[in-house]
């Protein structure tokens, strides 16, 4: 064979073979960058889809289970359809005052309540929702559960003490409850002497202790009881959720401001076992949604409740009154004996004793430094408000 031939075979086996090399380059290339994909971008939750069945503890038409649902919805949202929430109102499965039981003896998955349902079994309980007012407002005693060692005193409570097969989380710091619903203006606590009254908590030894007689029932069962004379007067929550039960058709008289119930919040249990059970990140999830919850349940309660309010007056005819000084003081001497008879327990007194040390803190920097809102509402809108 020539030299000129050879030349030409070499070259034609060059190029036969080309192809092939830029088909391994190519192969090469696409396989490095999946490599690199997969270390530069996060791992998609691989946890299996698993549903929790919880209930509330409020009747249907409760603004309070729509903001259960924005609970729901940022789990579910985060959890990317992994972690599904059937939310059941009360008394689809047990009564209000029974989620704490039937979420324990898994019954229930979860539950989302407030703690003074079931602080029959341990007064403590209301401590965390209904307990004494030291100067704090409710956001700064759901902060104490948070950064002030109450979510450590609660997981004592529920679980050490208690021995309750629960976990617990806490959301939206709820604004003050009003004194409630009345036949007449309550102008001094001695108005309030021998009436048959509603409420739950604490605040059952806070208004007994002021000579009311004093009944415990959920907001379901307010009206019917209105309606046989087990109760004359009664306090449930918010003006939202009192008109939607139909306060404003049985009594006229809206009495607004309070020291019973002033920094309650919402209790959102799990069974512990089935808790457990969970990938970690569904855990973290179901915990810090209930953070997430907190921001969307006040933003709707500020937007329903007053303008609920504003319904109430302008077109229920209800009387609008400011809770008097007078009464609030009683409430806080009637506090006083209260706390002085249940400090004997050591438990109930921890508990009470690093509210009083977080409150005294952050209660002194907030009224110091806040701004006055009553006289910039008063300049800007004279004549509104006389107190």
């Amino acid at each position: 064979m020539t030299k000129v031939s050879e030349k030409k075979v070499k070259v034609s086996e060059e190029k036969a073979q080309t192809p092939d090399r830029r088909k391994f380059l190519k192969g090469a290339g696409v396989a490095g960058a999946a490599a690199a994909a997969s270390i530069a971008f996060p791992q998609v939750s691989r946890a299996q889809t698993v549903t929790l069945r919880m209930q509330g503890a409020w009747g249907a038409a409760d603004i309070f289970n729509e903001m259960a649902q924005e609970y729901v919805k940022r789990v579910e949202d985060m959890a990317g359809g992994r972690l599904k929430i059937e939310y059941l109102v009360s008394g689809a499965v047990v009564a209000a005052f029974q989620v704490q039981d039937a979420v324990h003896n898994g019954v229930l998955d979860g539950g989302h309540q407030v703690t003074a349902y079931w602080y029959g079994k341990h007064k403590a309980a209301s401590l965390f929702g209904t307990g004494p007012v030291f100067g704090a407002s409710a956001s700064q005693i759901l902060a104490w559960i948070h950064k002030g060692g109450g979510k450590e005193l609660y997981r004592e409570l529920v679980q050490d003490i208690l021995g309750l097969n629960l976990v617990g989380f806490f959301c939206m710091p709820m604004p003050t409850q009003p004194l409630g619903w009345f036949k007449k203006e309550i102008k001094s606590a001695d108005d309030l002497q021998g009436l048959k009254y509603r409420t739950v908590g604490l605040a059952t030894d806070i208004m007994q202790g002021m000579g009311l007689q004093v009944t415990q029932l959920p907001g379901g069962e307010i009206v019917p009881a209105l309606e046989r004379g087990v109760i004359e007067a009664f306090e449930y929550n918010n003006p939202t959720s009192d008109s939607r039960f139909g306060a404003q058709d049985v009594s006229k008289i809206y009495m607004m401001g309070s020291y019973h119930q002033a920094a309650e919040f919402f209790e959102i249990i799990f069974n512990k076992a089935r808790f457990e059970s969970l990938p970690e990140e569904h855990q973290k999830i179901l915990e810090y949604s209930a953070e997430a919850a907190n921001t969307s349940n006040y933003a709707t309660a500020m937007d329903n409740y007053s303008n609920d309010l504003q319904k109430l007056i302008n077109e229920a005819g209800v009387k609008v009154h400011r809770t008097p000084d007078s009464v609030m003081a009683a409430q806080l001497a009637s506090w006083d004996k209260v706390l002085e008879e249940l400090n004997k327990d050591a438990f109930f007194k921890k508990v009470v004793d690093s509210q009083r040390e977080w409150s005294h803190r952050v209660a002194f920097y907030d009224l110091i430094n806040s701004a006055d809102y009553k006289l910039a509402f008063k300049h800007y809108f004279p004549g509104e408000i006389n107190f």
